[in-house]
């Protein structure tokens, strides 16, 4: 078995032992923490989608459209259709936020840099609008949702945020193993060989059009997932998660990590939610600072993210092994 072969079973490995270890760190963690962890890894995963179009060459400053549709699905499943299993509800938000996204990935395909973030954003601000004028929506109030339950399980109300913490990791856990399949593929090589230069990619026989389209989708799904996560934690869905400052604190978490490294859209966003937390509580008028210093540090010694710090490593060993 080859190095490329091996690849997928690797990462398949060390995903499965990722998840083993936060599941089993989260029963010793006290609650603040499963739930400031259960909220970061919702939000990384709609990171991990704006990753997955960065590594294709665009940026997307709408993913809170997909973000408020997920959330709104598993608050409406759960109110209006009488689904309480959490799975279902968050899988639901994951293909209802990518059915929605679909007949927009043609159009969007067409733009670059600066068109294509405008465009994500506009139907972004254009579906916060439409939530916060619909009263079927809940208005500007939102949405309540209740207590779920899992495999028809409705845990206890000491285990209720270490359910909600253990059924993310194991979701977003899962999402990211294969997202990370991805981006060895062919077609992950291809997404950076279209980065670089589209031309020569065309000219190799693949769509860049095609490839960018279907990212769109894939990055729609990631969003609807961690919006019903993050909704089933919180037990509530409000318009603003559509906002553009929504969509702006996913694009702040896909520039700390970089597009190299799957793991590095988590560590970047515990990052965020950690500053985000200490600055709110130690610099109540002043929190926007402290994150845009942060930022501007990270920037500054990590130009292309945090996931460089390995990425680079592991590419210098590759080269080395096959050298030998």
């Amino acid at each position: 078995m080859t190095q490329r072969d091996s690849g997928p079973l690797r990462t398949l490995w060390v995903g499965l032992l990722c998840i083993a270890i936060l599941l089993l760190a989260g029963t010793a963690m006290p609650r603040w923490l499963t739930f400031l962890l259960t909220m970061s890894f919702a939000n990384g995963i709609v990171a991990l989608g704006i990753m997955l179009l960065m590594r294709s060459g665009v940026v997307s400053f709408g993913q809170g459209l997909v973000f408020a549709t997920g959330g709104y699905t598993a608050a409406l499943g759960f109110g209006m259709l009488g689904i309480n299993d959490g799975l279902l509800l968050t899988l639901g938000g994951g293909l209802v936020a990518a059915l929605f996204a679909a007949p927009f990935a043609w159009l969007i395909s067409r733009y670059r840099g600066i068109f294509f973030a405008m465009l994500t954003l506009a139907l972004s601000m254009v579906l916060y609008g439409l939530l916060i004028k619909t009263t079927a929506f809940g208005g500007s109030d939102g949405l309540n949702i209740g207590r779920v339950s899992y495999l028809g399980v409705r845990p206890a109300d000491a285990w209720v945020g270490y359910a909600n913490y253990a059924v993310t990791i194991i979701l977003v856990g899962i999402v990211s193993i294969l997202i990370r399949m991805y981006f060895d593929s062919m077609q992950g090589f291809v997404a950076l060989a279209a980065r670089d230069n589209e031309i020569r990619v065309e000219y190799l026989g693949s769509s860049v059009r095609s490839l960018i389209a279907t990212n769109f989708i894939i990055a729609a799904f990631c969003g609807g997932i961690g919006g019903a996560l993050a909704v089933i934690a919180l037990g509530h869905v409000e318009p603003d998660y559509s906002y553009w400052t929504r969509s702006g604190d996913f694009v702040f978490v896909a520039i700390l990590a970089g597009h190299h490294s799957v793991l590095a859209a988590f560590i970047a966003s515990i990052a965020l939610e950690l500053v985000r937390s200490f600055s709110s509580t130690y610099f109540p008028h002043s929190w926007q600072l402290a994150m845009g210093l942060f930022l501007l540090v990270v920037i500054r010694f990590l130009p292309t993210g945090i996931g460089s710090l390995w990425a680079a490593r592991a590419r210098s060993t590759s080269t080395q092994r096959g050298a030998v």
